[in-house]
């Protein structure tokens, strides 16, 4: 008959023994430990694998769990549990704790290489993304048909009510509903810049001007930056 109290106790003081650092008894009933697995991945944190006892183990496989799983994807823990299950199985009978660890421990380092190729990855499909928006700021966007047709509709159609508020502006003008400014009167009615001079030249009136008067402001000294200069006082001066 198998004393597997016996067993189980020979096998936790070779595994202390083999992870002196790492062993870490949990509770006696049922026998509960962790052992730390450690990968050569940067910024990987330490797996932690639980193992328990059940009655019959080694005949039966013992319950585990992974703890500290951060950072892995769930397909990584589903393989690692898989790997577990499959070497339980074969290893039913003999104790296998080690073999377990072991199996883990190449396990991890495996998905070492594919964890930085995930990284790598990752980081190229960034940097390929920014480089397609700074090609897109700086290219602007490209014409199609359709985006055209869009511009050419929405352009039409503000065209259309440009026109509109046009139309009903002068509609509104001939009707004497709107009053236009002077500004406007000459912007709209060009004849109004020559008027005045029309109207004196159809009058029979002129206005001449005697040049003389200004002959001799250039020889004048005006000081205009004086703040006494007051220059009505100059026509004062010759009465």
């Amino acid at each position: 008959m198998t004393d597997y109290a016996e067993e189980q106790r020979n096998e936790l003081e070779a595994i202390e023994s083999i992870y002196p650092d790492s062993f870490t008894v949990l509770s006696e009933t049922p026998t509960s430990f962790t052992i730390t697995v450690t990968s050569d991945l940067e910024h990987i944190p330490i797996r932690e694998l639980c193992f328990t006892y059940v009655e019959k183990y080694p005949d039966e496989v013992p319950l585990w769990e992974i703890y500290s799983q951060e950072n892995l994807e769930d397909s990584d823990i589903d393989g690692i549990l898989t790997l577990l299950k499959q070497q339980a199985e074969e290893n039913i009978g003999m104790v296998m704790i080690f073999t377990l660890v072991t199996a883990v421990q190449e396990k991890l380092n495996e998905l070492v290489d594919e964890i930085k190729n995930r990284r790598e990855e990752e980081k190229r499909r960034k940097e390929e993304a920014a480089e397609e928006a700074e090609k897109v700021l700086f290219q602007g966007t490209v014409v199609t048909i359709e985006n055209f047709l869009s511009w050419k509709a929405k352009f039409d159609l503000e065209m259309a009510e440009l026109r509109r508020k046009r139309q009903k502006e002068e509609e509104q003008l001939h009707a004497g509903k709107i009053k236009l400014t002077g500004k406007q009167l000459f912007e709209t009615d060009h004849n109004l810049d020559t008027s005045d001079i029309q109207f004196l030249e159809d009058s029979g009136n002129s206005v001449e001007v005697d040049e003389s008067l200004f002959q001799d402001l250039e020889e004048l000294d005006l000081d205009e930056d004086d703040p006494d200069f007051d220059p009505l006082a100059l026509g004062s001066d010759e009465d």
